[in-house]
């Protein structure tokens, strides 16, 4: 490497903590809160739509999925998307979408209008959320990418906190169209976005957009001599396919990228199950609906400090170790909801279950993150999360039959906390890292490789 010439990946890797940091991440946690939010409103709001509009739980629960179903198809389209076009576009256009559509279903007088604004919303939702890590992630040192990541996305579980704040207060004289006109805040701020969040240094790179990648670099990392005349480079690992999902297979990644799939699927399908149904499964279960959502913002309080301590710990020993302990934590605390407990324990299991249901899949975003080279990133994460939407879909239809059949709440409760076994034997068995894989690549590109992804 000339003297002239700098590693964007190493600047990036060794930079120390700054305000530029801070502000990505920051903006970054804002946009991904009301993602958490639209989540956590489906569990205020179907309780209200069946009594209003006469629904079975069956039909409720289809309902809850149309914005599932958009979201597999957001994150297929905008994930790949985003490699070609810049991820800030891409954000902006998710933004765009699923506050505005969500917004617009507080207006929805029957549930076909309901269903079909929440899939459009949906596929806004589901296209914002890989970019959002990807982006995190391309710009946080090595040292702090997983504490990082993990509390960006530690805005998603605040969402579900707001939503049941508001739900609680709210929704008794707004009824539940309230919660959806909320949502379309993020609007107003699409012209912050514009001015303040970067673009992915990777894309600025590629597309020969070097002073603004410079700029950025200096704010990142002042501590570094670059000058107009340095010339930026890329320590990439060059994937056959491209951009496609083919990509995603090739050099050893294949049985990795299928096991992320499945503990995707089976977190996803979990995690929606639990909070489009968590309020009526605790009202199945003898407790009234304001305490219900007090269940619904434990739960949420409890996703919180799994997803910060969970990437502390992780940035400290692994996300693999974290991520099994998580799902096996919650796993029993939800086999412990079924049975009678004083309220403070059956606070504290809600919480445990958070944790593990919203915790374990935030570190899931962060390793499979780290687990792509830069080029296929959005990619990777937008596939995994659009075949997870997959489980998402099925979450709550499933408990919603569940429930039509009445059968006792221990059985609802063991069934939402089986997959989260199933996921945590999937990690079990992925790769550690990615040194397998370079063995393949050239030895000097092989060690910028591995400096540039863990």
């Amino acid at each position: 490497m000339s003297a002239n010439t700098m590693n964007v990946n190493d600047v990036v890797d060794h930079a120390k903590f700054s305000k530029s940091h801070l502000s990505i991440m920051l903006w970054c946690l804002i946009l991904i809160l009301f993602d958490g939010y639209d989540l956590a409103i489906n569990g205020v709001a179907l309780p209200l739509l069946m009594k209003d509009w006469g629904l079975t739980t069956v039909q409720a629960g289809m309902l809850a999925s149309t914005a599932l179903a958009g979201m597999m198809f957001g994150a297929m389209l905008f994930g790949t998307l985003a490699d070609k076009i810049g991820r800030k576009k891409v954000i902006m256009i998710c933004v765009f979408l699923f506050s505005g559509f969500t917004f617009a279903g507080g207006f929805a007088s029957n549930p076909t209008e309901f269903g079909v604004l929440r899939f459009l919303a949906g596929l806004g939702i589901g296209g914002v959320l890989p970019n959002l890590v990807a982006l995190t992630s391309e710009y946080a040192p090595k040292k702090l990418r997983s504490t990082l990541v993990t509390t960006m996305f530690s805005g998603y579980a605040m969402g579900g906190i707001m939503a049941a704040l508001f739900g609680a207060w709210l929704t008794p004289n707004f009824g539940w169209q309230i919660m959806f006109f909320i949502a379309g805040f993020p609007l107003l701020l699409l012209p912050f976005v514009w001015k303040f969040l970067p673009e992915s240094l990777t894309f600025l790179v590629k597309v020969k957009r070097d002073d603004e990648a410079r700029n950025m670099l200096k704010k990142i990392s002042p501590e570094q001599m670059i000058s107009e005349n340095t010339q930026l480079e890329l320590s990439e690992v060059v994937v056959p396919g491209g951009t496609t999902v083919k990509a995603l297979y090739q050099q050893g990644r294949g049985a990795g990228t299928a096991l992320f799939w499945l503990c995707f699927f089976m977190c996803l399908l979990t995690l929606y199950a639990l909070g489009s149904w968590l309020p009526k499964l605790m009202m199945a279960a003898g407790y009234s609906m304001g305490s219900s959502l007090m269940f619904l913002l434990a739960m949420n309080i409890g996703a919180v400090i799994g997803t910060v301590g969970g990437g502390i710990l992780a940035d400290k020993f692994h996300l693999k170790p974290v991520i099994i302990i998580l799902c096996l934590a919650g796993a029993v605390a939800l086999s412990l909801l079924g049975f009678k407990s004083p309220q403070p324990v059956i606070y504290l299991l809600v919480a445990v279950a958070g944790a593990s249901a919203i915790g374990s899949q935030i570190l899931l975003y962060s390793y499979v993150a780290q687990y792509y080279p830069l080029s296929v990133r959005s990619t990777g994460i937008g596939w995994a999360s659009a075949v997870g939407r997959t489980g998402a879909i099925v979450g709550p239809i499933l408990i919603g039959m569940l429930l039509a059949k009445e059968l006792p709440h221990q059985v609802n409760f063991m069934a939402v906390g089986i997959p989260v076994i199933i996921a945590a034997i999937a990690v079990f068995f992925i790769r550690k890292s990615e040194e397998d894989v370079t063995d393949a690549i050239p030895a000097k590109k092989a060690l910028k490789a591995q400096r540039s992804y863990s």
